[in-house]
């Protein structure tokens, strides 16, 4: 399984665009419950306008508010990442810690959260991250069947070694992103179809075909 996703997924990438530790803990945050296109289209205007933990904290919240506004819950979401951001300049000098510990000690940076931080912008596998995707696929593929995430990352962590566990979050999120969707999974596209226990319907050719195909569009994208 994990070398056909490999193949699938040559180069699995975080699609939150960031700069910067500090950015990308305020894209994840946002990113709850929304999307990482609507939060690639906010970012742009936040981080011009607060370029730095210290200048977000110090923000007027209604400010905050009303450029982070599209990507839903925007109260809470700015609360939280003015949290973290207060959190970031009194304790830790305004630099993002690179501890799974001290990052959850940041208003709004739950384990998931960190795990991301840790991974994308550090290159420490803290980890498996388990989002609403990773949760479906590892389902459906049979991996993990818990609707708990901390009970869902221990057992997907056990299967694979800790080196591998910063692609295999990208590739378990990017597989139920764009091919194991929640409605009309794309089974016949998908090249794990002979080895997943809840395929339907018939695979298109081979399932290297079908894993350039996947990888294609995300060379394309």
């Amino acid at each position: 399984m994990a070398s056909r996703l490999a193949r699938a997924i040559p180069e699995p990438r975080c699609e939150l665009d960031h700069a910067s530790p500090w950015q990308l803990v305020v894209a994840t945050i946002l990113s709850a419950q929304s999307t990482d296109a609507t939060v690639n289209k906010v970012t742009p205007a936040l981080f011009a306008r607060f370029p730095t933990p210290l200048a977000l904290a110090e923000a007027e919240p209604s400010e905050v508010e009303a450029l982070v506004r599209a990507t839903g819950f925007f109260r809470n979401k700015a609360r939280a990442i003015q949290g973290a951001a207060r959190t970031l300049v009194a304790e830790f000098g305004g630099e993002v810690p690179q501890t799974l510990d001290e990052l959850t000690r940041l208003p709004g940076v739950a384990r998931k959260t960190a795990n991301v931080v840790l991974g994308v912008a550090f290159g420490l596998p803290s980890g498996i991250v388990v989002d609403t995707h990773v949760q479906r696929v590892s389902e459906r593929l049979g991996l993990a069947c818990d609707k708990d995430p901390v009970k869902i990352e221990r057992a997907l962590s056990e299967l694979f070694p800790r080196r591998n566990w910063v692609e295999v979050s990208h590739r378990l999120l990017l597989h139920g992103r764009y091919v194991c969707l929640a409605k009309q999974p794309r089974c016949e596209q998908c090249c794990l179809f002979e080895v997943c226990p809840s395929a339907e319907g018939e695979a298109d050719g081979t399932w290297t075909a079908r894993a350039r195909a996947t990888a294609a569009r995300f060379t394309v994208a």
